[in-house]
């Protein structure tokens, strides 16, 4: 039932449990512990930019509040998206698309880039082509991964660029999921760990990469399966863990 793969990490908003969520700091950190993929997440600011961060509303992850919708590039630059989460990385600022993308580059990384569009909640009128757009420009030396909870995004983005790859994301239903594989509108799954459990026993015959993998317990069960890949806050605890259980992994 299981492909004998290497499950591949990717880290879940950079180093999400050692680091500030979605800031520079955390893919850096993502990268230096080796995991194979980003995942991050983009919205739309008041002004076109492309912003990257998790909630629709700042007031979580900076010391400011409101909806990214509602903020210019400016007022989103101007707020501490790193006190919240330690006094040490008191300065950090909300990076644009373009900036992690940089740093990936910087790093020669050549992995994994999963971008989620978070179009779920609030309609961003015209980012899938403003997303399409930044990376028909932006030569990448990694592999590109759009993912979103909204089936529409997934499609918009397949027709502006066919060559990329992607993913539905699903918390409880995996019936649109599958049925969008089948129809080669998206190259695999990406379903909340939680349904992969309750699952165990029906689990589809596609490429999974389950979210959020955080416990011990969790990350060996996918290990053992050889899982595709997982999306996990703890990067380098997993790729320490993927290599007892999976070792030197030779096709």
């Amino acid at each position: 039932m299981f492909n004998r793969q290497k499950t591949m990490v990717i880290a879940h908003r950079g180093s999400k449990g050692t680091r500030p969520e979605n800031t520079l700091p955390a893919f850096q950190t993502a990268i230096d512990d080796g995991a194979d993929g980003i995942e991050t997440d983009v919205h739309l600011s008041m002004d076109g930019h492309l912003i990257v961060i998790h909630d629709e509303k700042v007031d979580r992850t900076t010391d400011g509040s409101g909806y990214v919708k509602d903020l210019t590039l400016a007022q989103i630059k101007a707020l501490d998206a790193g006190s919240w989460y330690s006094k040490r990385y008191r300065g950090t600022r909300v990076p644009t698309l373009a900036e992690v993308v940089q740093l990936l580059i910087d790093n020669h990384f050549t992995g994994i880039f999963n971008l989620e569009l978070k179009t779920n909640k609030i309609h961003y009128d015209g980012i899938e082509q403003l997303v399409g757009d930044f990376f028909k420009r932006t030569p990448v030396p990694f592999r590109l991964v759009f993912s979103s909870f909204n089936k529409k995004s997934v499609l918009t983005m397949h027709a502006l660029m066919p060559n990329a790859q992607y993913a539905k994301l699903f918390s409880t239903n995996g019936r649109q999921a599958e049925r969008m594989v089948r129809q080669h509108e998206a190259d695999g799954l990406h379903p909340d760990i939680r349904w992969v459990r309750e699952h165990r026993f029906f689990l589809p015959h596609m490429q999974m990469r389950p979210w959020t993998v955080n416990s011990n317990r969790d990350m060996t069960y996918c290990f053992k399966r050889h899982f595709a890949g997982i999306i996990t806050d703890y990067p380098g605890r997993a790729v320490a863990l993927r290599q007892q259980i999976q070792g030197d992994f030779h096709d």
